[in-house]
């Protein structure tokens, strides 16, 4: 069988060689890894965590960039085109690159079956490793202990935070996704949480490796007023009159502190200046995290998909200001907590665009609407084929002074962005 020669090509191919939607697992991705024969000198960064990783592997790329430093960028999922997935110095991989890496990974394989992310994983450290970088920064696509990612030894590893998502394959208790989550750490190596209230396996395991573990809250924090936020580490670091990240939303501190102990604990490999430091955070950018568009009526996206996020986005929500009227767009994959999302939103939306998402988890969106019911969403409760629809409704609708919020999955988010970028006839 002949081999993809474009990257639309080489993407309908994993897509059709997928059974389960998720295969855990390191055996396989191991086995292939080795084959590929492929190493970097750069020092690697991985983060995990249920909500923040996004937000985390972006201020690390800005900072280091800010820094001078090459820097390589692997994140999932994409919004609007696989690229964004794999970027070197700033910037989405072309498709030819892109293409060359998945005929390398595909000559490694031999008969070893791979999954999407899988392939995806290890094309871009083929990508990576082909570049003189100084950084990489690796975020787990699920989990942790058993996720592609974590076939690449990480130099320092962070867990932004733990809560209930992903139940099917990461266990029932925060307990359990925590212990999944820490597989990140490696022995004597930097172990970041920026959780406040890190699970006790978390902790327990990060002992046991002999992980070098920093705990928000006891080994580093932040403090800081309306203008400006301190970091400070129990070692006696400390960096002042920091400006807050361009990112929105109050959690973005504890992801910020974060970033500032993980590399607080590599400066001896990549030191980086306070300057570095400013100018990443203030030029930092994430789409789709509580992302506000210019122009009125207000647009807000955001990609949270299970209760820890949905709470963040309804105190984000409660501190823009005032609105006569806010209009919803919700999409959600039908194996997530929609109740728990909604019983956390509904107080702060008026109006509930529903739509349906494509795919083999997703729903209608009449099956959707149902399960606000039973989370005790009423009122103004309207059905769409897609969230694209169901949001260029809802401008039709909106006042200028009201606002849109586009939430529950990337790919509501995604519809939205694209129906913003293309309006619809």
């Amino acid at each position: 069988m002949s081999r993809p020669d474009t990257l639309d090509g080489w993407l309908a191919l994993l897509e059709q060689r997928a059974g389960a939607p998720i295969r855990l697992g390191l055996e396989r991705v191991e086995r292939v890894f080795r084959a590929m024969d492929v190493k970097s000198d750069a020092v690697v960064i991985t983060v995990g965590g249920t909500n923040g990783k996004g937000s985390t592997c972006a201020m690390l790329e800005s900072i280091l960039l800010q820094a001078g430093y090459r820097v390589g960028c692997y994140t999932s999922p994409h919004l609007l085109r696989y690229n964004e997935r794999v970027r070197i110095d700033g910037r989405d991989a072309d498709d030819e690159a892109l293409v060359a890496a998945f005929d390398a990974v595909e000559t490694a394989r031999g008969d070893t079956a791979l999954t999407y992310f899988e392939q995806g994983t290890l094309a871009a450290w083929w990508l990576f490793c082909r570049e003189p970088l100084d950084a990489i920064v690796l975020e787990v696509g699920l989990g942790g202990r058993l996720d592609a990612v974590n076939v690449i030894d990480a130099d320092c590893a962070i867990v932004t935070s733990v809560a209930m998502d992903h139940m099917d394959y990461l266990g029932d208790t925060r307990e359990a996704i925590g212990f999944e989550k820490a597989g990140i750490y490696r022995p004597g190596r930097p172990a970041i949480c920026s959780d406040p209230m890190p699970p006790e396996r978390l902790v327990a395991h990060a002992q046991a490796i002999g992980a070098d573990l920093r705990l928000i809250g006891r080994d580093f924090g932040f403090s800081g007023d309306r203008t400006q936020w301190a970091w400070w580490s129990a070692g006696g670091s400390r960096r002042g009159g920091l400006a807050f990240p361009a990112l929105r939303g109050a959690n973005q501190l504890l992801n910020a502190a974060g970033v500032l102990m993980a590399l607080e604990c590599l400066r001896t490999r990549i030191p980086v200046a306070m300057q570095a430091i400013r100018q990443g955070m203030m030029l930092v950018e994430l789409p789709g995290r509580f992302q506000v568009l210019p122009g009125k009526p207000a647009v807000v996206l955001d990609v949270a998909h299970n209760p820890q996020a949905a709470g963040v986005l309804a105190e984000n929500l409660s501190n823009m200001g005032y609105y006569p009227e806010t209009w919803a767009v919700f999409g959600m994959l039908a194996d997530k907590d929609v109740e728990g999302v909604a019983e956390l939103l509904r107080g702060r939306i008026d109006h509930w665009f529903v739509a349906g998402l494509s795919g083999a988890r997703g729903t209608t969106a009449e099956a959707l609407a149902e399960r606000l019911a039973q989370a005790g969403v009423t009122g103004d409760v309207r059905c769409f084929a897609d969230p694209g629809e169901a949001f260029v409704a809802a401008k039709e609708c909106a006042a200028e002074g009201d606002r849109i919020v586009a939430f529950g999955s990337f790919l509501t988010v995604a519809d939205v962005l694209a129906a913003v970028k293309v309006p619809r006839a």
